[in-house]
């Protein structure tokens, strides 16, 4: 690709700015810090660098320049964010071309793709009608129905997997992705709702039925090596501009709920699609906002989801607000039959998650009975060791004393050996990070490294050294470097990182020594006992190697060269 367009892009824009839309990020020195992304991080371990234009956390080795954070955190192609920093910069990007990365499942995706098409060319004909008419019972206008790409499967046939298999699909590929049943359609006279990952490929589908009938209501896609439930949010891609604008997403059960809240003009939402909240969907909703709100269903199994996924979010450091519906309701018919500013309303007014749970722990206590109420005090004190917020926690030590009429120091006592368990909790589970020891050569070889890529003398130096790197890895890497500075006259790491985009390879090492963190300055002669190490290295290897050369050499006069080539090396040891 040019590699002009894109460094002229990452120059108009500020690593720092873009970051800190993304997560909190606190000035320390000259540079900022803010909990890492990219591994389960609880102490700010990422430096952004606003000079250097870079990012490196320091403890799981991610770093990068202003790219490679958009591509790693929102799950972007290389070209997606060109595309989107340059629309910010006002710099087009029509004409760049960037290689696309190929997957081992580009066939799956775009069997999935187009199949989204067929199900989409299938509700606008006539054989549409009925569930078109059924969509618009339904408030489901066309703008939705093109907005969320809904389609339509036809009854009684196989057209599907003939369109497919005739254009070469295997039929076994399309029943491990659930677009086939042996030989036949997988999804029969259905409403069609494509189902995207967080990279916005198509990886599966809902179907939902529209007439009466003794059926099941959905048929979702069987989980495949494009689509696992536990590890993708619907509506993900759609919402998460949105979300970054309004500083929060809200969080709902299925498509339908998410489908209805844009027909009212709240887009910041993505649905966990009928399954138990997971880790992965934590880390997820959490890169799109750490302001977050549960809206589930408002009955038994939505209250309990809500209790049991708020708890998982507070464990992450997230405090959740919640929005609690009608015992009937959920958010689609909750805003069916009460409109948008009775929705926006509750949305506006939505609870702290934890004065939520409170309120649910009230549920069938007895308080006549000494022990249940003591009993749920306590609970109640422990739920409040959690918070952070001082002032809140004494306003309700002061409500649940005037309440109960207890003395007010006594529940204070009670909070605190409450506190107290919860820090010794804390430092039983942490563990130590694990310390890589390095020898002597590999740290002199990871320094000049580092020193050429902050000082452009010293690539000069290296240059002139002609140093030999025993390991592939520093080789190539200084092969790049050295590369990189001849053709553009001078170095700068988060240009250098879009020189290399897609090299992975190189991109490792790169994060590699870059978490190291040493000193950027170095004076000449301390550059020279660094040069000696990996020389006297490149030449003790060189002499082992050619000791067993000789081993196994029976030509006298080869014998000859091979040791003089030894003797000589050990002279310029000597």
């Amino acid at each position: 690709m040019n590699n002009d367009v894109a460094n002229e892009i990452r120059n108009k824009v500020d690593i720092v700015d873009v970051i800190g839309q993304r997560i909190p990020l606190v000035k320390k020195g000259k540079n900022y810090w803010g909990v890492c992304p990219f591994h389960d991080d609880t102490n700010p371990s990422m430096s952004v660098s606003r000079d250097k234009q870079i990012y490196k956390c320091f403890s799981c080795g991610a770093a990068g320049n202003v790219f490679t954070f958009l591509m790693n955190y929102d799950h972007l192609e290389f070209r997606d964010v060109l595309s989107y920093l340059g629309d910010k910069v006002g710099i087009k990007v029509g004409n760049v071309k960037v290689s696309k990365k190929t997957t081992k499942y580009d066939k799956l995706y775009e069997a999935n793709s187009l199949a989204v098409k067929y199900f989409q060319n299938n509700l606008s004909t006539t054989n549409g009608r009925k569930a078109r008419e059924y969509l618009k019972k339904r408030g489901i206008d066309d703008k939705l129905i093109k907005k969320f790409e809904i389609g339509l499967s036809l009854p009684d046939r196989d057209d599907l997997t003939k369109l497919l298999t005739n254009k070469k699909y295997d039929i076994s590929m399309l029943n491990d992705i659930g677009l086939s049943n042996d030989t036949h359609d997988m999804y029969v006279d259905r409403i069609m709702f494509p189902l995207k990952d967080i990279n916005d490929r198509y990886v599966g589908f809902s179907g939902r039925i529209y007439y009466d009938a003794d059926t099941s209501k959905y048929i979702n896609t069987k989980e495949s090596p494009i689509f696992i439930k536990g590890e993708m949010l619907y509506n993900y891609v759609s919402a998460r501009e949105v979300a970054r604008e309004k500083k929060q997403i809200i969080v709902m059960e299925g498509f339908m709920d998410v489908i209805r809240a844009s027909s009212i003009g709240i887009d910041n939402v993505v649905a966990l699609m009928g399954t138990a909240m997971t880790h992965e969907q934590i880390k997820l909703i959490r890169k799109l906002s750490n302001n977050i709100v549960l809206c589930l269903d408002g009955d038994d199994p939505g209250v309990n989801a809500m209790l049991k996924n708020g708890e998982l979010l507070l464990q992450d450091g997230v405090e959740v607000k919640i929005i609690k519906l009608p015992h009937e309701d959920d958010p689609d018919t909750y805003i069916i039959n009460n409109g948008r500013d009775s929705f926006i309303n509750l949305l506006e007014n939505a609870i702290n998650f934890s004065d939520f749970k409170l309120s649910m722990m009230k549920k069938n206590v007895n308080f006549n009975s000494i022990e249940d109420k003591s009993k749920y005090i306590n609970n109640v004190l422990r739920e409040i060791s959690k918070l952070d917020d001082s002032v809140r926690v004494e306003i309700m030590l002061k409500d649940i004393a005037k309440e109960y009429d207890l003395s007010y120091n006594t529940l204070e006592k009670q909070l605190l050996e409450y506190k107290d368990k919860k820090v010794v909790n804390t430092k039983i589970i942490s563990k130590p990070r694990k310390v890589i020891k390095k020898d002597k050569y590999q740290k002199a070889v990871e320094q000049v490294l580092y020193f050429m890529l902050n000082n452009d003398w010293v690539i000069n130096k290296s240059i002139r050294a002609n140093l030999n790197y025993l390991d592939d890895k520093y080789r190539l890497l200084n092969a790049e470097i050295i590369y990189y500075y001849n053709n553009y006259g001078q170095i700068s790491v988060a240009d250098f990182y879009t020189y290399i985009q897609g090299r992975d390879e190189v991109i490792q090492v790169l994060n590699d020594i870059l978490a190291c963190d040493y000193n950027e300055n170095v004076e000449e002669d301390e550059l020279e006992e660094y040069f000696k190490v990996i020389k006297s290295q490149s030449k003790k290897k060189e002499i082992e190697r050619l000791t067993t050369l000789i081993k196994n050499e029976y030509d006298p006069l080869k014998q000859a060269e091979i040791a003089n080539k030894i003797m000589e090396l050990r002279k310029g040891e000597q």
